[in-house]
């Protein structure tokens, strides 16, 4: 079991109060993961604008399909799950750090929406280049396996949802759409934000099946299974991106691929010299969240 006894194990452990920098309130618990190992978990309630509480909870355990410990912060008390990915290589405490979370915190604290922010493997799988591209994406696979079997249930104690919603920015988005697009019975909602769906360029020209199924825009179109279709008319499916970001291309052609096929979906472009940053992502979140 990890045990954490110190605010510095977590992000953000002091907060700007009305000009008043205070110490956020930390209440120290064990949780066991259900996975039969114990883990610890850590109630932060950060303070916010107007000295308002959010709930703000850590939780580490080890992960056997992954061979390592892993960490995920999750806020808020009530509300529809969201779970979200991070950028390439990013860590669990991006997306707060990032000011994401502060941006709609509202809804959070209003007990609209809980958030379940994990960690990647990316420099293990897609960008790990000491390995063969075949065990970068089994890597991936592992990880998807993580979001599955381990964080999905942990999600379900908590919230009761019968569905997530998803969501991710950059590299994230990726693992966002492909995680629904894969798991429609697990997703209600996907918002994708400056994304870019093929993963090719990390594959050193390599290819097998085990990558054509993590690929959107490779299986997307042979996708005929109704199964999976009616599924996705069932999700709510948003692409959104900049008029100056890097990935615009791309989520223009994701979206004809997805309107190919039949397939509801917004692709939201926003304009007036919007960038692949996170200013415009906080307000995507103020949009859509």
């Amino acid at each position: 079991m990890t045990e954490i006894t110190s605010q510095k194990n977590i992000r953000g452990g002091r907060v700007q109060v009305r000009g008043r920098t205070q110490p956020s309130c930390v209440v120290s618990d064990r949780y066991d993961s259900g996975h039969g190992k114990a883990a610890s978990k850590m109630f932060v309630y950060t303070c916010v604008p107007d000295a308002i509480l959010m709930r703000r909870d850590y939780h580490n355990w080890y992960s056997h399909r992954l061979g390592r410990h892993m960490e995920l912060l999750a806020y808020g008390h009530g509300g529809s799950p969201l779970l979200v990915f991070p950028t390439s290589q990013g860590r669990f405490f991006e997306y707060e750090n990032s000011g994401m979370i502060h941006a709609f915190w509202q809804r959070i604290e209003a007990g609209q929406i809980q958030v379940f922010c994990v960690d990647s493997v990316d420099s293990e799988s897609w960008y790990n280049r000491s390995i063969h591209p075949h065990d970068r994406v089994m890597r991936h696979i592992a990880y998807e396996n993580y979001i599955i079997f381990e964080v999905l249930p942990l999600i379900n104690n908590l919230t009761w949802a019968p569905q997530i919603g998803v969501t991710g920015c950059s590299l994230g988005a990726y693992h966002a759409l492909n995680f629904a697009l894969r798991h429609p019975d697990a997703v209600s909602a996907c918002i994708a934000m400056s994304g870019s769906f093929d993963m090719k360029s990390f594959m050193n020209g390599y290819y097998d099946t085990d990558f054509y199924f993590n690929n959107p825009v490779d299986y997307v179109p042979n996708q005929n299974d109704p199964w999976f279709l009616e599924r996705y008319a069932q999700m709510k499916l948003i692409l959104a991106a900049g008029d100056h970001d890097i990935c615009l291309g791309e989520n223009f052609r994701m979206a004809h691929i997805l309107g190919l096929k039949g397939i509801p979906h917004w692709l939201d472009v926003w304009t007036g010299g919007e960038r692949h940053d996170w200013p415009l992502w906080q307000r995507m979140a103020v949009k859509f969240f």
